[in-house]
């Protein structure tokens, strides 16, 4: 009876043994999952951050780039050049000479100093032969041409 009972027990053990090893292998193996499982979200969030930063760098560059452009198009709009031509009775005046005529009479007739010349609105009267001046808001004359 004694052998009995010692076969009995052994035979209990092992199912035991062995139940107990499946199920500390099952609980590493789900432990393994667990963690690749978190390494892989923790990938992927890498990734998406990644992803994200990429994706924010281009639409700020390429911000950047159609404001510059946006900004060389004005410069070139701004940059026109004119010239403006007065004729009349056989002369011939462009707005240079006559800005020209203008800062003499403040320097020469007024006896102002050049430095002074800030701003100058001019009226031309071809049927007078005369332009008409007002030099930094105050000073107003006229001069023929």
């Amino acid at each position: 009876m004694a052998e009995a009972k010692k076969t009995a027990k052994a035979t209990v053990k092992k199912p035991v043994a062995k139940a107990a090893a499946e199920t500390t292998k099952k609980a590493a193996e789900a432990t393994a999952e667990k963690a690749a499982a978190k390494t892989t979200a923790a990938k992927t969030a890498a990734t998406k951050t990644t992803e994200t930063k990429t994706t924010a760098a281009k639409t700020t560059a390429a911000k950047k780039t159609t404001t510059r452009t946006a900004a060389a198009k004005t410069k070139k709009a701004a940059a026109v050049k004119e010239n403006i031509s007065i004729q009349f009775a056989g002369k011939d005046y462009t707005t240079e000479q006559l800005v020209k005529i203008a800062k003499d009479v403040w320097e020469f007739d007024l006896k102002k100093d050049p430095a002074d010349f800030k701003e100058v609105q001019l009226y031309v009267k071809p049927e007078e032969a005369k332009v008409y001046y007002v030099i930094n808001g105050t000073e107003t004359g006229s001069f023929d041409i």
